[in-house]
């Protein structure tokens, strides 16, 4: 399967724009984003788990990257509740699970060979930061060379500029409504872009987004 594996061109999805799939595993559905392969791929994916689904216990040849949306997702390690967000390296393995049924947004086989880290982070908990204007916060989440995850809290009204540096974005909107000069994105939306043209990006009503930004070259050689 190939779907949006095209890097260097955007992509926008909304909510309702594409449809929940069934897994291979009773209880576990899929909406697929990108995807580069078969059961085994190079995906971004949201996954929404029935109360008391589980999936198969599997490796994570190219690391494994999530956040937990809504409910709690948990494995042997332990209960990972909305809000965290986990990074298992090249070679770990699990077997998940969820008793009351949750969401989560995960990137599989993406990691550059030595970003080694594992991560469990607690966002609900964990110190944020100003940003560079004023109603903006950030929570940096991970940095691997050019590579840098985050969260972002846009303030009612905020508004602030993304520098072009060629290397490319990644959003996905978790509450609220983000905007820039090309359109509205409300909760849920997911947006690709494969070059980091300087536009101007705001939030009338307020907003947090989950944003990673200089991974799309690394990536893009594998695709074509």
């Amino acid at each position: 399967m190939r779907l949006n594996a095209d890097f260097s061109q955007p992509v926008v999805i909304r909510p309702g724009d594409s449809p929940w799939l069934a897994s291979p595993m009773a209880g576990v559905e899929r909406c697929l984003l990108d995807r580069i392969g078969d059961e085994v791929a190079r995906a971004t994916s949201l996954v929404r788990y029935a109360p008391g689904s589980h999936f198969s216990e599997h490796q994570h040849p190219g690391g494994e990257e999530y956040l937990v949306l809504e409910g709690v997702f948990s494995d042997a390690r332990g209960d990972y509740p909305a809000g965290t967000y986990v990074r298992n390296p090249i070679g770990s393995a699990h077997a998940p699970f969820s008793e009351a049924g949750c969401t989560i947004f995960v990137k599989l086989y993406q990691f550059a060979p030595d970003d080694c880290s594992p991560a469990v982070i607690d966002t609900a908990r964990a110190q944020w930061t100003l940003g560079s204007t004023l109603g903006l916060d950030v929570l940096p989440l991970h940095q691997h060379g050019y590579e840098q995850v985050s969260l972002l809290r846009c303030a009612p009204g905020s508004h602030f500029t993304q520098p072009g540096n060629g290397r490319g974005e990644e959003i996905l909107v978790l509450e609220g409504c983000f905007q820039d000069d090309h359109g509205n994105y409300p909760a849920g939306t997911w947006m690709r872009i494969p070059q980091r043209i300087a536009r101007r990006c705001y939030s009338e009503s307020g907003c947090l987004i989950w944003m990673k930004t200089g991974h799309l070259p690394m990536i893009s050689g594998a695709a074509s």
